[in-house]
């Protein structure tokens, strides 16, 4: 696998039709997997868009979630760009660097999906999400 750069868009409990709605138009192949099916499934939330990664026929990659309950969404400013791979070294030094001076907000370490994550505000306020791919099962 390669590594891909593409947008992240946060979401206020609309995930779902929104990133279906961007097939609409876009056309390809849409995955959704919610916050029930990694963790609580009777939760508050639990039904809401983890993770969703629409995939076109273009080439085009848009990911986006609803935010998780208590954490703040910011309508203007929900997005983030992602790094995604399966190169932990190469990603962990841009995770680094790009934090560098800037926030982290989730540490780079290993997530209930297998993958490791982390997410930072570089130091002129542009959020970062970097995933690095777990070895498969």
């Amino acid at each position: 696998m390669s590594t891909r750069l593409n947008p992240y868009i946060s979401f206020k409990d609309d995930a779902r039709p929104a990133m279906e709605f961007y097939r609409d138009v876009f056309g390809g192949e849409l995955n959704i997997s919610t916050f029930g099916e990694f963790g609580d499934k009777d939760a508050p939330g639990a039904d809401g868009v983890m993770h969703a990664m629409l995939e076109t026929p273009q080439g085009f990659t848009l990911m986006g979630a609803d935010t998780p309950p208590g954490m703040e969404h910011n309508p203007g400013t929900n997005f983030s760009v992602s790094l995604s791979g399966d190169d932990g070294d190469e990603l962990r030094g841009w995770f680094a660097k790009l934090a560098d001076g800037g926030q982290i907000a989730v540490p780079l370490e290993k997530q209930m999906w297998g993958d490791e994550f982390g997410m930072c505000t570089d130091r002129f306020g542009v959020g970062w999400m970097v995933n690095i791919a777990g070895a498969p099962a």
